[in-house]
């Protein structure tokens, strides 16, 4: 296929991932595992420049900037405009990825929302509780917001690198708690913590919001406006009182997110074909806007922001925010500081027993008919790697306190990380101990798996070769015409050779906007199949991508020893084109429009189609038919 981001086929990565068209979590979480040590390595900075010299640290974040147009203007310390500004578009990139599962992932049913929702409410109210009950009748109880948000990028993070083998299905589970933990974080700073509020301009931010939805209903196309309407919503809740923050995570649930049908991306390429035949500016343009429309608002914005969020923002915000003097003294004070305690208590203690609880209160209640998507073990994994508090306890510890108290609040949230992420090491690396079948209820439960394939596998009528009783099926939707394809088979068969347990299955989805030769081979193959060669001339077709012609193809069926007039007249009479017609609308129906898209066990697999990824995603399967098989017993 054609790649439009320019990236070489040699990437191996599906149009899926490299594009950033459906959704893209592997991309998320292999981001924020890097994030998480650029983030520690800003924090490990800020402790060391602040106890090297406090004095510097501080009036280095409290020099004052400026934007001023004429009369008018903003000014704050750095530390605001970080804490205030730049952190808008960290919760920008959280609202997106909510707003992505919402509409492509695990919560398009809505009732796997239920528990996530339930389990990131209580997941706050708990340990804000115990923080209330341990600084009951001191002043560091107006501080009880510092205890109860978990900061995303830097949980998940650690989960990747303490939980290799935790299937996506965990991170999902999280990520919803998390939406819920900062959307909730988020009304409490702007109810809570927030000075006086001005009625006036947030009613402007209002009445600017709706009109930036009803643009985007009506597939408005010009990032510059909505640019311009979110810095008007900033300026409005900054200067009503209200934490500007807020306008990022709410911009973010409006991106909606979508796979690019096949025919905008006929149309796209239609267009960049215009523009080739006559390179004028003005079809340039039209090309650029065409191949820009085809990704969702979502995918759009991901791309810009997520990694300015992960690898500049967040790392930023700790730099400027993680800094404190620690003496012999100061922690003789703060282990017994009831601000402190409160913290500590409310995330290593009270975020796991809510969200184990709360997990398991549900699925009692209905029967089983709303359960965790994960199994029991993960469930309290989650809980543990859930106390990673940071960037929205910084953000409310600032508000909230200041001087000693301030320090003590940075140096609880900082003892909670380190206690949390070891109890979640021992958790999962406790799995390990376990049989294979055990590890695998453990650690994926038995909640059913949602299907993206339309229609399932016939092994009566589809191209199918390995185990047909295996317990994994590898489905992939093929062009073969297609570099990526060729690439992609090479790790298709090397798995199947090394795995007898797996059935392969190929369908057609022929390009023939990018690949003009792409139909006639579909054709070819389905004529060597009608005489028992489908996948000899398959195999033989995918090494040979450049020489598609009819002559090649007569060729090849000489060099297979076929019948060459009968095939030579299934060509000519186009006598199965039927057939593959029927595997591309399968295609259309399950949301295909790019190739080479691979389906494991009927969902889809998203991200990379090397060796090692596809190996890891058939595992993943293999475990969770494990878990099953164990359950229905």
């Amino acid at each position: 296929m054609t790649d439009s981001s320019g990236t070489s086929p040699s990437v191996g990565q599906t149009e899926w991932a490299s594009r950033q068209v459906a959704a893209p979590l592997r991309s998320f979480l292999r981001t924020e595992a890097a994030s998480a040590g650029v983030l520690v390595t800003a924090i490990l900075a800020a402790l060391v420049w602040s106890n090297v010299s406090i004095d510097s640290y501080e009036s280095v974040w409290r020099t004052s900037f400026s934007i001023r147009l004429g009369s008018h203007g903003i000014t704050r310390d750095l530390q605001t405009w970080i804490n205030s500004g730049l952190m808008t578009f960290f919760f920008l990139v959280i609202g997106l990825e909510a707003r992505r599962e919402l509409d492509l992932g695990e919560l398009r049913d809505r009732k796997r929302f239920i528990l996530p929702l339930a389990g990131g409410l209580l997941g706050m109210l708990v340990p804000v509780a115990i923080y209330l009950v341990v600084n009951r009748g001191t002043a560091g109880a107006d501080g009880w917001g510092t205890a109860m948000s978990t900061d995303t990028a830097l949980a998940l993070g650690f989960l990747a690198l303490l939980g290799p083998g935790v299937s996506d299905r965990v991170r999902v589970f999280l990520l919803t708690m998390f939406v819920v933990d900062d959307l909730v974080a988020l009304v409490v700073i702007a109810t809570a913590y927030s000075g006086p509020i001005s009625w006036g301009p947030v009613a402007l931010a209002v009445v600017v919001f709706v009109i930036l939805v009803a643009a985007l209903r009506l597939g408005v196309d010009r990032p510059m406006v909505y640019l311009l309407m979110g810095v008007i919503i900033w300026a409005a809740l900054l200067d009503s009182g209200i934490d500007p923050v807020v306008a990022g995570l709410a911009i973010g649930l409006t991106g909606s997110a979508y796979s690019p049908s096949r025919s905008t991306l006929e149309q796209a390429t239609g267009l960049f074909r215009s523009f080739r035949e006559q390179p004028t500016a003005e079809l340039a343009q039209s090309a650029s806007v065409g191949l820009r429309a085809t990704l969702s608002p979502n995918a759009r914005l991901q791309h810009v922001y997520h990694p300015w969020s992960s690898f500049v923002i967040v790392p930023l915000f700790a730099l400027a925010n993680a800094g404190f003097a620690i003496s012999s003294g100061f922690i003789s004070d703060a282990v017994t500081s009831p601000v402190t305690l409160g913290i500590v208590a409310g995330y290593v203690v009270g975020k796991p027993v809510a969200i184990f609880g709360t997990s398991w209160l549900i699925t009692r209640i209905s029967g089983g008919r709303i359960r965790p998507p994960i199994g029991w073990m993960a469930v309290a994994g989650s809980g543990t790697i859930a106390g990673t508090g940071f960037t929205v306890s910084l953000l409310i510890a600032a508000l909230a306190f200041n001087g000693p108290e301030l320090a003590e609040a940075k140096f609880g949230v900082m003892v909670a990380v380190l206690l949390s992420v070891g109890l979640t090491a021992i958790i999962f690396r406790s799995t390990s101990m376990l049989s294979p079948e055990r590890r695998a209820r453990a650690l994926l439960g038995r909640t059913e798996e949602l299907v993206d394939l339309a229609l399932a596998v016939d092994l009566d009528r589809d191209h199918v070769r390995g185990a047909d009783a295996a317990r994994v099926t590898l489905l992939e939707y093929g062009d073969f015409e297609c570099p990526y394809c060729g690439i992609a088979e090479s790790a298709a068969r090397a798995e199947l050779a090394s795995d007898k347990d797996l059935t392969f299955v190929w369908r057609h989805l022929p390009l023939t906007d990018v690949h003009p030769q792409a139909q006639l081979a579909a054709e070819a193959s389905e004529a060597a199949g009608a005489q028992g060669a489908f996948w000899p001339m398959h195999d033989l077709l995918l090494t040979r991508q450049e020489r598609l012609s009819v002559k090649d193809l007569l060729g090849y069926a000489d060099e297979l020893g076929l019948d060459r007039d009968r095939f030579h007249q299934d060509l000519s009479t186009h006598a199965h084109a039927a057939r593959v017609a029927c595997d591309v609308e399968s295609a259309d129906l399950s949301g295909v429009s790019g190739t080479p898209t691979f389906f494991i066990n009927g969902r889809r697999h998203y991200g990379a189609y090397d060796v090692v990824s596809l190996t890891a995603a058939i595992k993943t399967a293999r475990d969770r038919g494990l878990a099953e098989q164990r359950a229905s017993r």
